[in-house]
């Protein structure tokens, strides 16, 4: 469906999820036929209404060898045969740059609406096979030059025999990524091993109550930090598991949502949308973090600051990567993450609830599938239907999805804030 030109506000209509796990004997195309029929039944909008589909995705490139046209041999058996299918590969950020690419395209006047997919299946047979998908996020050309410099970040603190092939079929290589930078982090701002603990154990008490969750298993902080070690000072609690899933989020033009007859009661508005590079800055301008820039740039789109957020779901890859995004949000000073998290302030009940979905430590990482589940607990939170992991009187909520690596920070980063209508 065409739209008139102009700008216009955008909603988001409709949003659907699958539970993230181990989906053995169901592909990628099978997991994004359910979320994307699930979006379009929330949203009340029929196949052929859609504009134009922007679909992420990496793992049938990398694991089925459809390195082409993936969105397109996944949806045509739903019918989304009418309109146009982008595909979209941004590393971990990829759901979200599909987003970004639907609510522009509305924005543009191309289309009233427009449905963005996220989907991964990497949990296989071969368990170093999937983790080696991961390889690909970062310049491969300068792989060893880039963990050396990341090593580097606190030398004195690396294990010997890190340098060596990380992932080796056990962990991913950015949970040796992650665990360079909060050694870092600790070095020069004091984060301790027990504030990335209570982290963990807080998303995974969030998890407990969310029925999408690939674990809901409750942890102590002692027990994060008893469990075997990942690597130093990563704990197996503190990181995100390998994971299958898919996500998608209906996005329509307000006038033409308004125009419905069905109405549009639990819509949800899209205050901002920012994407940004990573750049070439120095390791100590931490005020210049990727995750810094966008989400200043959102702000400033929306015109709000971190005071008027209710509730927020960032990319916690690792507890570490918590702790950095609450410091970019500006929910605390930079430096400040690791006590203002072990306070209980990003707690259910507490002063700004960081991650009531889980995050991506218990709820899983389907890589494109994530930042549309981010957006899928969003809305869910202003609608008020989150159940006992609802936040109260959550108005104003804040996406972070970060993804690759490029030097010593996020390839690309990506920052939504929603409004409730409610």
């Amino acid at each position: 469906m065409t739209a008139s030109a102009g700008t216009d506000d955008v909603l988001i209509t409709g949003v659907g999820c699958t539970p993230f796990g181990r989906h053995v004997g169901r592909t990628a195309a099978e997991l994004a036929g359910s979320a994307v029929t699930d979006a379009l039944g929330d949203a009340g909008v029929a196949r052929h209404e859609i504009g134009a589909v922007f679909y992420a995705n990496v793992s049938q490139k990398a694991l089925e060898g459809q390195h082409m046209i993936p969105g397109q041999v996944a949806l045509r058996p739903l019918g989304l045969d009418r309109a146009p299918v982008i595909n979209v590969e941004n590393a971990c950020a990829g759901g979200a740059t599909a987003l970004w690419l639907a609510i522009a395209h509305v924005r543009a006047g191309m289309s009233d609406t427009a449905l963005a997919v996220g989907v991964d299946k990497l949990v296989c047979a071969d368990a170093a096979r999937g983790l080696a998908v991961f390889d690909g996020a970062l310049d491969v050309h300068r792989r060893e030059e880039t963990l050396a410099g990341l090593r580097a970040l606190a030398p004195e603190d690396t294990p010997s025999g890190t340098e060596a092939a990380p992932g080796a079929g056990e962990r991913s290589v950015f949970m040796d990524i992650y665990a360079c930078l909060a050694r870092a982090h600790m070095r020069r701002f004091g984060t301790t091993r027990e504030q990335l603990a209570a982290v963990a154990a807080k998303n995974h008490a969030h998890s407990v109550h969310n029925p999408r969750a690939q674990f809901r298993k409750s942890f102590t902080v002692d027990q994060v930090l008893a469990a075997r070690e990942v690597a130093r000072p990563l704990t197996v609690p503190m990181c995100s598991p390998v994971s299958d899933g898919a996500a998608a989020v209906v996005v329509t033009r307000a006038a033409a949502a308004r125009a419905r007859t069905s109405g549009n009661a639990r819509a949800v508005r899209v205050l901002a949308s920012a994407l940004v590079s990573g750049s070439e800055r120095a390791a100590d301008l931490v005020e210049q973090h990727i995750g810094r820039r966008a989400a200043l740039a959102a702000y400033e789109q929306a015109g709000l600051g971190p005071r008027d957020v209710d509730v927020a779901e960032v990319h916690d890859a690792t507890a570490f990567g918590e702790i950095q995004q609450v410091e970019n949000l500006g929910f605390c000073a930079i430096g400040a993450g690791g006590p203002w998290s072990s306070s209980g302030a990003g707690a259910l009940g507490g002063h700004l609830p960081i991650n009531p979905s889980g995050g991506l430590e218990s709820r899983g990482h389907p890589v494109s599938a994530t930042g549309l589940a981010q957006i899928f607990e969003l809305v869910t939170q202003l609608r008020g239907e989150a159940g006992p992991r609802q936040v109260p009187r959550a108005r104003i909520a804040v996406a972070e999805n970060g993804g690759g690596l490029y030097g010593i920070e996020e390839a690309v980063a990506a920052v939504t804030i929603l409004g409730g209508t409610r």
